[in-house]
């Protein structure tokens, strides 16, 4: 008999390990159409199907009737901004005007303890009810900021990944620091948080406009005495930006040769965008170990550009799916996939159902370093998985009763769902939203 706390009863699918491309997810899919899911102290202790886990049941223990629902490992957002949640859908700009228009003065708030305190309860429960437990996450400049976002996390007990904004140039007056006390600030926050419960910290230069190379080295300087910290940033983006960067730093060829001069390349580094990439660029990218976020909603909300799928696997490089809210419109990694499936389309690619969700959990995973955690229903890792209806509609329901296999199932979900279908959220073994959630 396994010894466990939970056992959850419902249909199951997960991908077996890291995949080198999107064949080999195809093939390492694994879906049990009626399973179990034990789970003790927080760890995933086995899955299997009903018939072979009914006997490992304990009678008084019981398990979790979910039958008719699908259980995934919980959706990995690999780029988002909690401060901009409250402007999300902000109206008719490009990158930088949008900037400058909306996001700045909102950001500006965040000095205010309450209010970040309030905002990071929502931006908290907005993932949640859209089926994501870990995040990759930009806090503001501000530490007040931070340190809200890291204590709402640290109270559920969620793995999440986050950063104070650091800048000097190009950018209000309010929201600008100089080089030492960003340096000061964000040293003082990776000794309180880095590690705290299942927290990590992540370097967090917002891009290079705004950073001098004082900023950068201070980042660099900041990498080498905390190496287990992560780092994220933004990268050619948006043409205008490109073009910005090159004439700020014309002593390097690229836009990655400015990240790459200071180190700010390698294990841990995940880069948001990439949109506009030389084929130097992607080499390096690989050659360093570093992972880049596909953000499709947002890149297509503010005319940045198309993301080039095929690139990352031509050059293997890490890869995850960010929401990238509040350019992004959607905290739903459901609604994002769709989107990511039309930027395929656009450019003759066509993304699998099997690869999309791929990318939203061990692939995401895997971009953020992981995947020995996260990512998939393997024994030992952490019990953080959402729990889908996938026919809340009329239409859904007929879609899905009509699809032949569980990809045109996942499909449908993928093209026809948003958050209606994220049943229960459970982080580290327990139910964090849902039906099932503590009150």
């Amino acid at each position: 008999m396994i010894d466990y706390h939970v056992a959850i009863r419902g249909a199951l699918f997960d991908i077996a390990q890291v995949c080198d491309n999107a064949d080999d997810i195809a093939l390492n899919a694994r879906f049990i159409e009626d399973g179990l899911l034990f789970i003790r102290d927080g760890k995933i202790q086995a899955r299997m199907a009903w018939q072979e886990g009914e006997q490992h049941l304990d009678a008084q223990k019981g398990y979790t009737d979910r039958r008719g629902k699908l259980l995934m490992p919980g959706f990995i957002d690999a780029h988002v901004h909690y401060p901009q949640t409250e402007m999300i859908g902000a109206f008719g700009e490009q990158l930088l005007e949008w900037l400058t228009t909306y996001t700045f003065p909102v950001e500006s708030q965040f000095a205010d303890e309450a209010y970040a305190a309030e905002i990071a309860r929502f931006f908290i429960g907005q993932l949640l009810s859209h089926g994501t437990t870990t995040a990759m996450v930009f806090c503001t400049l501000h530490p007040e900021s931070v340190n809200a976002l890291f204590s709402e996390a640290l109270r559920l007990n969620m793995r999440l990944i986050a950063g104070k904004v650091m800048m000097d140039r190009h950018a209000p007056d309010y929201l600008s620091e100089t080089a030492e006390e960003s340096y000061r600030q964000t040293r003082e926050l990776i000794q309180r948080w880095q590690h705290q419960g299942r927290l990590g910290y992540a370097l967090t230069p917002r891009f290079a406009p705004t950073s001098t190379p004082e900023l950068l080295d201070a980042v660099r300087r900041l990498r080498e005495e905390f190496p287990q910290t992560w780092l994220q940033t933004h990268l050619s983006e948006n043409p205008n930006e490109v073009a910005w960067v090159n004439d700020l730093w014309p002593e390097h060829a690229r836009y990655l040769d400015v990240y790459h001069h200071y180190g700010l390349t390698g294990e841990g580094s995940v880069f948001a965008h990439g949109i506009h990439l030389h084929d130097e660029e992607w080499q390096c990218l690989h050659d360093t170990g570093s992972a880049v976020a596909f953000c499709p909603t947002s890149n297509l909300f503010l005319g940045s550009g198309l993301f080039r799928l095929p690139a990352s696997w031509q050059y293997k490089v890490r890869m995850g799916i960010g929401t990238d809210v509040g350019a992004g419109t959607t905290f739903s990694m459901l609604r994002t996939l769709g989107e990511a499936y039309k930027v395929g389309q656009l450019q003759s690619y066509r993304l699998r159902a099997s690869e999309a969700f791929y990318h939203a959990t061990l692939g995401g995973a895997h971009a953020l370093r992981l995947d020995d955690k996260i990512g998939n229903f393997a024994v030992g890792k952490e019990a953080d998985f959402v729990v889908i209806d996938p026919a809340v509609t009329p239409l859904q329901r007929l879609r899905n009763e009509r699809s032949k296999d569980i990809y045109e199932q996942l499909f449908v979900l993928m093209t026809l769902g948003d958050e209606r279908n994220i049943s229960e959220t459970w982080i580290n073994g327990q139910c964090a939203w849902g039906n099932e959630a503590a009150q």
